[in-house]
């Protein structure tokens, strides 16, 4: 009887340590798949709900009750309103509410006053939802007379219109995230969109005029396209159709540098507060916030309204490639200031306008939406990576696996200690379950033939 007991604990012993390994190997397993703490990519999905809502209930409420919207330290909306009763519906919602001086209708009154001025090169203006003021900013190149003159407009307007002498020019950029040449100089891919039949490059419109050849070399073997469309000044878009009419494989990917890339799942509006990473040739992926909406650059080439402003460096070589965040399309380089040691200003197309002008759409991860299926690859890769490049809206490497993330995965005790610990006391526990039974059946062997030997 005693021996049975004996033999129903080692079994359930050795179950309950077998158990454990498969429960450790589980926990490892779903540790080193799980994205590293401190990743460097996008956002979490929270960052979208949180936009929506807040233009949600801008949109409810009206431009004459509120003032923007933007997302808060803590991830929540922000809303900015100008009467109680508004900041009590905004509360309702669960988004936090500001009362504010000025609506949003004042706001876009003065930028029209500011655009009826005369046109002064180097200056720029956007709407500071936080501040409830409109800034007006003006570059080194701009005149102490001109800078006077456009002061004295702004004063007419009235006290929200805050005046900013800025560092360096206000110029477009040039090239970026995959390179593209032609004899209008170098530019970069953004994204890549089709109008159902033919694939084309979305990138910026001052790249150059209609009927620019683009080669992906600069000995010009390899022709990548030629644009048939584009606005600039004015906007700044334009498309470039594939010499084969197609995208190549992968196309809903773009091209971050170092092997890596992002898988693009649709398009999106940007939202002050907003973190956003943008790719270019010239230094790479870089990110930051946005900072402000529906921003008027007034470069030497002529005005464009409607960009999106943001404090994310860039350097000419840089322009026309992509913006985005969570893996959803924001913007196409345009401009801006300042470089990426010290810091400056750089202002996007809208990705979301230019498809509505231009009649195309997105190529993205999604088929529902329109993607093209898998053509054959194009000379110069249009700002794509493979397909297999990353998971939505994650920045990942383009092929095979990224050995030194796994490694800080598997150094993490927060992400596998806990599955290590189960491995390592069910292996104890199968070890101590067989060396008791083999001790068992030793010494029983020598009862039996020392009882034999006599």
């Amino acid at each position: 009887m005693r021996h049975a007991r004996r033999r129903i604990v080692r079994r359930v012993t050795r179950l309950a340590a077998v158990g454990g390994l498969l429960l450790g190997a589980g926990m490892v397993t779903q540790a080193v798949a799980s994205e590293p703490s401190g990743s460097p990519g996008a956002p979490n999905a929270s960052v979208r709900s949180a936009a929506g809502t807040g233009s949600d209930l801008v949109e409810r409420l009206g431009t004459a009750r509120t003032a923007g919207t933007w997302i808060g330290s803590d991830g929540r909306p922000v809303v900015a309103v100008t009467d109680e009763d508004a900041a009590a519906e905004v509360r309702r919602a669960g988004a936090t509410a500001k009362v504010v001086r000025h609506s949003m209708r004042e706001l876009k009154s003065a930028t029209a006053t500011l655009r009826s001025a005369p046109r002064v090169a180097g200056t720029a203006w956007m709407l500071d939802y936080r501040s409830n003021e409109v800034v007006v900013r003006g570059d080194s190149t701009v005149s102490a007379a001109d800078w006077s003159e456009l002061t004295e407009v702004a004063d007419g307007i009235g006290g929200f219109v805050r005046m900013e002498r800025t560092k360096g020019t206000f110029t477009t950029r040039l090239n970026g995230a995959q390179a593209m040449l032609s004899t209008a100089g170098r530019c970069s891919a953004g994204f890549n969109v089709t109008d159902g039949e033919t694939d084309f490059i979305l990138t910026a419109g001052h790249c150059g005029p209609d009927g620019s050849v683009w080669f992906a070399d600069n000995e010009g073997n390899e022709q990548v396209g030629k644009t048939v469309t584009g606005s600039f000044p004015g906007n700044d878009y334009s498309l470039i159709q594939y010499a084969n009419g197609r995208a190549g494989q992968g196309a809903d990917v773009v091209a971050v540098g170092d092997g890596q890339g992002v898988r693009i799942t649709g398009t999106g509006e940007a939202s002050v507060g907003q973190r956003v990473f943008r790719s270019g040739s010239t230094t790479g992926l870089r990110d930051g916030e946005v900072t402000g909406l529906n921003a008027t650059v007034n470069y030497p080439e002529g005005t464009v309204t409607g960009l999106i402003e943001t404090n994310v460096c860039a350097e000419p070589g840089d322009s026309g490639g992509p913006l985005f965040s969570e893996g959803i399309a924001l913007g196409v380089t345009s401009g801006g200031n300042g470089d990426c040691n010290a810091g400056g200003t750089t202002f996007f197309q809208p990705v979301g306008q230019a498809l509505s002008a231009l009649g195309v759409r997105l190529i993205t991860s999604t088929p529902e939406q329109g993607a093209s299926p898998a053509p054959s690859a194009s000379g110069t890769q249009s700002a794509i990576a493979p397909p297999d490049a990353a998971e939505p809206g994650a920045s990942a490497p383009v092929s095979g696996e990224d050995v030194s993330a796994l490694l800080s995965r598997l150094a993490d005790p927060q992400n596998i200690g806990p599955g290590l610990l189960v491995i390592a006391g069910s292996l104890v526990a199968l070890v101590a379950t067989r060396w008791i039974r083999t001790e068992q059946d030793r010494k029983a062997y020598q009862r039996y033939y020392s009882a034999t030997w006599g």
